[in-house]
């Protein structure tokens, strides 16, 4: 019932860091794999694929490609390690497409598995366990982004993708005949994230993939504007040293109070979230969906500490644990940048909008995106003639709709109805205490239904998925 059970949008960079390096040997199939900060020498580099942003989308998309013997490129604007904004919460889903990757998740390198979800509102507090099903592995992690999507960056380059750090790319290159992407021009950048004053870059590819989050410069740049009619939330987050750092339940808030200075309860706008990173922080943040009539009316940060205020003194959540700033990204729901595959530019995780309207989680679907996309970039080039290799890259935005589409327009119903706070209150208060009915949400909220079979639960999803119309 909460929009921000996990709330973490995959692809908004927060701080430019970085190093410098040159870049390794350009171009070539037969070039050896190489991950290289900062290039700044060559100008002109070619490959089968170029993908822009290593964010779990791009970097779950070029492992795929290389895998399959394609030769890619992966460009990202800053530097690994860098910090995003995001709740650090893996459901299932999640954890699933990272064993699917291949990405080893040991506890004793800093994974921090939890068990279920903990719910509060109400004056309720109920804890449902991840649901036990064949499809899906029965636990969720914790890992921040700063850690996170550099393993999964090197995963790519150790499987073959070569990985150009500190290139922000500025323009698409187009055929002049047709208008089809054909490359990116680029600059290097330095540490700080100023332009290193290098000679300008460019990448050339028979495809580009966008995976630059949710503002894709790269897809406005090709007339891909955000769709108004499709939800997008807003959300902040914090780290606070805290005794709750190694809670194994992920927590989510369906309800903010505050006080005002009478003493008086206040309900502020929203919905929160604690999760322990287990490194002795948690990380406490809050999201508030366009649907609400707050939105874009409130100080979000202001909201945050309020709420933070009320909490009780021993989980230590205040300005003198506080570990570093509050940061605020957007959430793109819903497929809210459309059409996914255009004039040799494909959109994946956040650059196609592809966060789930239902709880704000996003780095699943960053990465099932590049699964999916994977597999049909990979058929399409086994395809002899140009014309058959578009023939199977314009089935990709049907592939996207078949796998989440209706599932999609249930969520951006949902989203609708949870803006309206009198729904939220009739929601949390009748429909908390039934725990029966609390699994059954949990199932469609964090889409853990079983493809096949299952029970009467996941048949419904299921059947109430296919009669959506996938828009």
């Amino acid at each position: 019932m909460s929009q921000s059970i996990i709330t973490n949008s995959t692809d908004s960079t927060v701080i430019t860091v970085g190093t410098d390096s040159t870049v390794g040997t350009p171009n070539a199939a037969s070039a050896s794999p190489a991950s290289s900060a900062c290039p700044s020498g060559q100008q002109v580099e070619t490959a089968d694929v170029v993908v822009v942003g290593a964010g779990p989308a791009g970097s779950a998309i070029a492992a795929y490609l290389a895998m399959a013997g394609l030769d890619v490129l992966l460009l990202e604007k800053t530097a690994f390690p860098r910090e995003k904004v995001c709740g650090d919460g893996l459901t299932p889903r999640a954890v699933r497409e990272l064993i699917t990757l291949g990405i080893p998740t040991p506890a004793d390198d800093g994974w921090i598995k939890n068990h279920g979800l903990r719910i509060i509102g109400g004056n309720i507090r109920l804890e449902l366990p991840w649901p036990d099903l064949a499809s899906f592995p029965p636990y969720g992690l914790v890992r921040t982004r700063q850690d996170f999507d550099d393993i999964l960056a090197k995963h790519a380059v150790k499987h073959g993708a070569r990985l150009r750090e500190c290139t922000n790319v500025t323009d698409p290159v187009l055929d002049e005949r047709t208008g089809a992407i054909i490359g990116v021009r680029a600059k290097a950048m330095d540490a700080e994230g100023r332009d290193a004053g290098a000679p300008p870059l460019q990448f050339n590819a028979p495809l580009i993939v966008a995976a630059d989050g949710n503002s894709s410069r790269l897809s406005m740049s090709m007339n891909r504007p955000k769709r108004d009619d499709r939800p997008m939330g807003v959300a902040v987050r914090t780290y606070f040293t805290s005794p709750r750092h190694d809670d194994d339940y992920l927590e989510s808030w369906l309800e903010l109070w505050s006080k005002d200075e009478q003493g008086r309860r206040v309900l502020l706008p929203g919905y929160g979230w604690i999760f322990g990173v287990g490194d002795g922080t948690s990380n406490v943040g809050l999201g508030i969906l366009n649907t609400s009539a707050a939105f874009g009316k409130v100080d979000y940060k202001d909201v945050l500490k309020r709420w933070v205020d009320t909490m009780p003194a021993e989980w230590t959540f205040n300005d003198e644990t506080m570990t570093g700033p509050v940061r605020g990204a957007a959430l793109p729901m819903g497929f809210n940048r459309q059409p996914h595959y255009d004039k040799g530019l494909l959109l994946v995780g956040d650059a196609g909008g592809m966060v789930n309207p239902f709880n704000g989680e996003g780095i699943a679907y960053a990465m099932e995106s590049g699964r999916l996309a994977a597999e049909v970039i990979a058929q399409a080039f086994a395809r002899q003639s140009d014309a058959g290799r578009e023939k199977v890259l314009q089935s990709y935005p049907r592939v996207m709709k078949d796998a989440l589409g209706g599932y999609y327009t249930l969520g951006r119903g949902f989203a609708k109805m949870i803006g309206n706070p009198e729904i939220m209150r009739l929601a949390v208060k009748y429909g908390l205490p039934r725990t029966t009915m609390m699994k059954f949400l949990l199932k469609i909220m964090a889409n853990l239904a079983e493809p096949h079979g299952g029970d009467a639960g996941d048949r419904l999803i299921h059947a109430l998925s296919k009669m959506a119309p996938a828009a």
